[in-house]
């Protein structure tokens, strides 16, 4: 199988700058939950976006999933994304058209892949939803709710359940915890980690809050620290 991540010699500099990232070696097994810890402007979502196939690698190697990001296209990137990965924004983006039931379900509408998953682990896409849903303490009387009028926890955990549908392989997730108090924020994370330990899902989660670290099989403190 295949390592979740494996970076090597990878920089991206935007332009007229120094480089923002400069990872000589980084390798993540398979089910395996990285932390990467850095102040605001390091250049965290940067690596992330690289990750998810939103930005486009300038140099060095960035294999994602065992799929090389520099060599695919941008609609190829898209449907890796699409197909294999959970990505929950820093800010949720969220659909304010859909309820909260609608949003969660959106990747196994938009990738047959992910409704089919879900189909055969849990009966159908809502049956998971749903199931989600309780372990990440949604309550069910927001599910048909407009989502602007969840509170912020409840969106964020909105994002979670749509971020883990259909048993995608890898979790990126942007300050998920950043709108929360400590203890929500422990309670979300361990929430988290926990739920996509059971599906086998691996984790790549940035913030600035190293209380957040312990719980993670890697730890990055960026910058300042060798990545190895």
């Amino acid at each position: 199988m295949h390592p979740a991540l494996r970076l090597s010699q990878l920089t991206h500099a935007w332009p007229g700058q120094a480089p923002l990232i400069d990872i000589p070696q980084l390798t993540l097994q398979q089910g395996q939950h990285l932390f990467i810890q850095g102040p605001s402007g390091c250049g965290k979502s940067t690596l992330l976006s690289l990750l998810a196939g939103v930005q486009q690698v300038q140099n060095g190697t960035c294999e994602v999933l065992g799929h090389d990001m520099a060599k695919l296209s941008s609609s190829q990137r898209d449907r890796l994304r699409g197909e294999h990965m959970g990505v929950i924004f820093q800010q949720f983006n969220l659909l304010p058209f859909l309820d909260a039931q609608a949003n969660a379900l959106l990747p196994t509408r938009l990738f047959p892949s992910r409704y089919q998953a879900a189909a055969a682990r849990w009966g159908s896409a809502s049956a998971q939803a749903q199931t989600l849903a309780t372990t990440l303490g949604l309550s069910a009387s927001v599910w048909h709710q407009a989502v602007h009028q969840l509170s912020v926890g409840q969106q964020q955990r909105v994002a979670a359940v749509r971020a883990l549908m259909g048993q995608p392989r890898l979790i990126i997730a942007d300050e998920p915890t950043s709108a929360l108090d400590d203890a929500r924020q422990l309670e979300f994370i361990d929430l988290l980690l926990n739920t996509a330990a059971e599906q086998g899902a691996s984790v790549v989660m940035v913030s600035h809050n190293a209380r957040l670290a312990e719980r993670f099989h890697q730890v990055h403190v960026w910058p300042g620290e060798q990545w190895a």
